[in-house]
């Protein structure tokens, strides 16, 4: 058993590369050199191997910080064990980025929120304000918490007619979900 990541990089100087491992897990927390310095020192010396962050931290800033380090996946260590595995199988099979459940949302979400800024930031400055009146009556109803069949029983139209409205505020705010919309609604001060 290593001790941390340093140990990690001496006990590799001694292995000719036939008995390289395939993959190594590596914790973050460790007690000289942590996991994350690690595996940036260790995917310039040994691009061929895979790591795979095994540990505790959920939290943003950790897994950004691994994945930008080199890490090839990130699991917890509350994971089953058969996650663990199995993970490990696909990583050899398919080179895939195995991730648990919960920092995949994470970082999806990070990606997400990492994204719309800028976006309405660029949206904002480009189109001060591209909706017709029916659009920003239907986002404003939208905003307000109405489903389309609402909004369409509202306004008397046809849940089609308030369908292609929605579609074409999307395409003019540049955004592709309605949390966007109406995200962009309430911080441009559209309605």
């Amino acid at each position: 058993m290593l001790k941390d990541g340093k140990d990690f990089l001496e006990q590799m100087k001694m292995l000719d590369i036939e008995k390289h491992p395939f993959a190594v897990l590596v914790d973050i927390e460790m007690p000289e050199m942590d996991g994350i310095t690690t595996v940036q020192i260790a995917k310039i010396l040994y691009p061929h191997l895979h790591f795979m962050m095994l540990t505790v931290f959920a939290d943003e800033d950790k897994i950004f910080e691994a994945i930008k380090a080199g890490a090839d996946g990130y699991l917890l260590k509350n994971d089953k064990l058969s996650h663990i595995i199995d993970c490990i199988v696909e990583l050899s099979q398919s080179g895939s980025a195995p991730m648990s459940p919960h920092i995949a949302r994470k970082t999806l979400d990070l990606l997400v929120n990492a994204s719309i800024p800028a976006k309405e930031n660029e949206t904002a400055a480009k189109y001060q304000h591209p909706l017709s009146d029916r659009e920003l009556e239907i986002l404003k109803l939208t905003v307000d918490g109405y489903n389309y069949k609402q909004v369409a029983q509202k306004l008397f139209l046809s849940g089609n007619t308030v369908k292609k409205h929605r579609a074409n505020i999307y395409h003019k705010l540049h955004v592709t979900t309605k949390a966007q919309a109406i995200k962009m609604a309430t911080k441009g001060k559209m309605i």
